[in-house]
């Protein structure tokens, strides 16, 4: 059966920014207006004869053949909702208006674009998603794979990847990386990474479109299956990391949408990578000397509470050394502040390379330094380390600008549970020890820092 739509009619609705479609009983399109074109990207003699669920994506067509049943059966419908495929395979949102007219054995329908408000509103389900995410995570491992869940929402991914720039900027590793169905390419996904961090910029891959890519990552995208997306994670410091996307053979190719999309997720967990950061570094600095970048007196005393209350339950033994800089103040004097905090980093470098992973040194304040040595098996090992450490400080530090200095310390001992059953006693037997050490030494004329 052939249809004539009358002149004037189709001049009017050719007017309407909503396209203006008529369907027949076997669901072929015999009407489309001129606002058809722009929404579908066809011709409007290209839709005519097509079938219209042929145009749905697969996802919704179950759903809108149900609805079309229902509007043939007399039932009206308004502000029904799907996703139609264009002429170029991007998905574009469709609000319809439909009903039956018996007369003529059409549906008629309205169909409005929603894309741009579909896009609106899925930035603002990000933004609160998101938001959700970072204050429920508990580390950034946990907080990616909530991120994967928004993401998996929204766009098609079937390999979906964080990967993070080490602090030197130059390697990245994937920090999370997980495939829906397609397994990750071990070769693209990398170098998409790469590229994207040191460009700084989204990349969008599409089937046979690699011209203008650097030379590896256009090796291996030239056998992808499906599509590519990437964006960095860009914070105040630059590129901390990168978002990337895979999608299967059949899944619809990623537009620009889909990458500004991704480029919003991406700010979000910036931000949120960010604020963990400053929250690190506020802690670090709580917890450490800002010179030395040695835990300061509140973490070296937490770190020793919590070994001796071990020390009790274990019967182990433990020792302190309590290090003090012979004459320091004679250093500030002589040459100044910034030559004093030169010695004091120099004394915490070397005195660190004399410990054990396990043993503690901290910085309780100008030139005192406390080693904490757990599980000492006898009084003597504690004097080994010592021995070390008058070693390690022995040849002269070199302060710049020529001054090269020759420094000495002494250096108090106290041994958990002889001198002592808590924090208190241990360290102030280890303090009285290192005044009579520092006596012994001046005594013996050996405490005076003297240029080398």
């Amino acid at each position: 059966m052939e249809y004539t739509v009358r002149a004037p009619i189709a001049n009017f609705t050719d007017l309407l920014l909503d396209a203006v479609c008529m369907v027949d009983a076997g669901g072929r399109f015999v009407y489309v207006s001129a606002a058809g074109v722009n929404i579908f990207g066809y011709t409007q003699q290209e839709m005519i004869g097509l079938r219209v669920i042929d145009l749905v994506a697969p996802a919704d067509r179950e759903r809108t053949l149900a609805v079309a049943q229902d509007i043939m059966n007399g039932q009206a419908h308004t502000n029904f909702e799907n996703r139609y495929l264009r002429k170029d395979g991007s998905i574009v949102h469709i609000m319809w208006s439909a009903r039956w007219s018996e007369a003529d054995q059409l549906r008629v329908a309205v169909a409005r674009d929603v894309t741009a408000l579909k896009q609106a509103q899925a930035m603002q389900s990000v933004l609160y998603a998101m938001s959700e995410a970072a204050h429920a995570s508990d580390d950034l491992a946990d907080l990616f794979g909530r991120s994967h869940a928004i993401v998996r929402e929204l766009l098609p991914a079937s390999c979906f990847g964080v990967a993070l720039c080490d602090k030197a900027g130059q390697d990245m590793d994937f920090t999370y990386l997980v495939d829906d169905g397609a397994p990750c390419d071990a070769a693209l996904m990398p170098l998409l990474c790469e590229t994207v961090a040191q460009c700084a910029a989204p990349l969008l891959l599409a089937p046979g479109a690699q011209d203008g890519l650097p030379a590896p990552l256009r090796a291996a995208a030239a056998t992808m299956a499906g599509g590519a997306l990437a964006v960095p994670i860009t914070t105040p410091d630059g590129v901390v990391g990168v978002i990337a996307l895979r999608n299967g053979r059949d899944d619809a190719p990623y537009r620009t949408q889909d990458r500004d999309l991704l480029v919003f997720v991406a700010d979000q967990l910036a931000a949120a990578i960010g604020r963990r950061q400053l929250h690190a570094q506020l802690q670090f600095m709580a917890l450490h000397d800002e010179l030395t970048r040695l835990p300061n007196r509140r973490l070296f005393y937490d770190r020793l509470d919590t070994a001796l209350a071990h020390a009790r339950r274990q019967q182990e033994r433990l020792s302190l050394l309590f290090i003090d800089l012979n004459r320091f103040k004679q250093v500030n004097d002589n040459f100044g502040h910034a030559c004093g905090d030169r010695l004091l980093q120099e004394v915490a470098r070397r005195v660190s390379a004399c410990l054990r992973n396990s043993d503690t040194l901290a910085r309780l304040g100008g030139d005192e330094f406390v080693v904490l040595l757990e599980n000492v098996t006898l009084p003597a090992d504690a004097g080994l380390v010592l021995d070390k450490i008058h070693l390690a400080l022995a040849p002269p530090v070199d302060l710049g600008e020529g001054q090269r200095l020759q420094m000495s310390v002494s250096v108090g001992v106290a041994h958990y549970p002889e001198h002592g059953g808590n924090r208190d006693e241990l360290l102030s037997h280890a303090d009285k020890a290192m005044y009579v050490a520092k006596a012994a030494a001046a005594l013996a004329g050996s405490g005076a820092h003297q240029p080398a």
